[in-house]
């Protein structure tokens, strides 16, 4: 296949750049120290708890498994959304609702105002969740029908760069209203500052989205219909994507390490601001510093592990990415309270490891891919795989907390998801190098 036109390519890259002010506002920054300050009714031996729908929480737990839950809708509806769209060629049409949904969620989020409206957090966090996620299953499945397998790892490396760039871009006007919020009339004491950046998260992503749909082609419908009930088929397709992998070594034994080492990933970069925040006592002013220089090194590492990928191959160079997660993550659990200069040098190499493993990740699944053109239900497998993998992370991680009263525990337990997953990337590598295809 031809690469397609570098409109549709430019296109394509900015949904990152719309998308990804959730990831870095929303998940990464001001809203989980916002989540963190207001969610509080009572404190016991530094840990602080909240109440919601009859059960105390800790705090962070609950924060926690507020996300898992929205994954978990998502991992659900993934199948049933997708055949959909391969059968209709309507993945447009889907992007649309559910961008829609995940920044309208963001800008509701500008009416969470303190512990007394904590439902409206929950809710709003958990849709803003889903539309995000959703919208991205949509989104990658683009990419192989819009660039050759060559172009991949080039394309998708773009994408993440120009999301680390546009969020850094609304993260900075966002650090404006929080450090200086007297220039919108409020306070230091005051929330307006945040709930402000929630709502310009929200109007961010929305009409960035428009621009990049505007230029995306629509999807086609790939000829085939069924009688079958809309759920049924849903998830006979997300059957009939197993049923191919059987037959495809190397790919799944790749989802295989995916599932781990992926699920170590995102429970890192979705808890890091609560653990810096409320285990090691970092202020807020630094956390947010720390997370913008995760965000501007993340565009280096990159591309710099793209560049690596064609020297020593994909697997080789996944594999040099889990080995320094699995270092970050001992570093993380000895890393001392309140020291600042420390957590930025960690926050440094989180960032380069970061964009890279999970652009060469996303690129690497779509060269192994068989032809096809179910390319959306290939993608929600390995959605569903993702999704599935943050759920027991994130739940994992803030039932440790509440079980040992410490979230360095929880990090020490990540460590076992990247060793597993390393191990599967070595059995993926033997395979592909067995099968004598060349894979760059």
């Amino acid at each position: 296949m031809q690469t397609s036109n570098r409109k549709v390519q430019n296109g394509w890259a900015m949904y990152d750049w719309a998308n990804s002010v959730y990831n870095l506002v929303i998940t990464s920054t001001i809203f989980p120290a916002y989540f963190e300050a207001i969610a509080k009714q009572r404190n016991m031996n530094g840990t602080d708890y909240v109440q919601f729908m009859g059960r105390e929480f800790v705090n962070t737990s609950l924060y926690n498994y507020a996300l898992a839950t929205g994954f978990l809708i998502v991992a659900l509806l993934s199948p049933i959304l997708s055949s959909i769209a391969d059968v209709k060629g309507n993945k447009k049409s889907f992007m649309q609702f559910f961008l829609s949904l995940g920044s309208f969620s963001c800008s509701l989020l500008f009416f969470f105002q303190d512990v007394n409206h904590l439902t409206t957090g929950i809710i709003c966090m958990i849709t803003a969740c889903i539309g995000f996620w959703s919208s991205i299953v949509f989104y990658n499945s683009y990419l192989p029908e819009i660039a050759a397998p060559e172009d991949r790892d080039r394309l998708s490396a773009k994408g993440f760069a120009m999301g680390y760039i546009g969020s850094v871009i609304l993260q900075i006007i966002c650090f404006v209203f929080v450090f200086k919020p007297e220039l919108i009339g409020g306070n230091e004491h005051s929330t307006i500052q945040f709930r402000l950046s929630f709502l310009l998260v929200g109007i961010w992503w929305w009409v960035f989205g428009q621009f990049s749909l505007s230029r995306l082609p629509k999807g086609t419908p790939n000829g085939h219909t069924t009688k079958r009930n809309i759920i049924v088929n849903g998830y006979r397709e997300l059957g009939k994507v197993w049923d191919q992998l059987k037959h495809l070594s190397v790919l799944k034994k790749f989802l295989f390490s995916f599932f781990f080492y992926n699920m170590g990933v995102q429970t890192v970069m979705l808890a890091a601001t609560l653990y810096g925040k409320s285990e090691l006592k970092i202020p807020t002013t630094n956390l947010i510093v720390a997370i913008l220089i995760i965000q501007l090194i993340a565009i280096p590492g990159a591309f710099v592990i793209s560049s690596l990928s064609k020297k020593i191959g994909n697997f080789n160079a996944l594999m040099v990415c889990v080995v320094l997660w699995i270092i970050l993550c001992i570093g993380g659990y000895y890393l001392p309270k309140e020291n600042i200069n420390a957590f930025y040098f960690l926050a440094s190499f989180v960032g380069f490891v970061m964009g890279g493993i999970q652009s060469l990740s996303r690129s690497t699944y779509s060269k192994l891919m068989p032809d096809t053109k179910d390319t959306t239900s290939f993608f929600s497998f390995f959605d569903v795989t993702e999704k599935i993998a943050i759920v027991i992370g994130m739940f994992s991680f803030g039932y440790i907390t509440e079980m040992t009263g410490s979230q360095r525990n929880s990090i020490l337990a990540l460590i076992s998801f990247f060793v597993i997953g390393l191990v599967g990337l070595i059995l993926a590598n033997k395979d592909q190098k067995k099968s004598n295809k060349s894979f760059r």
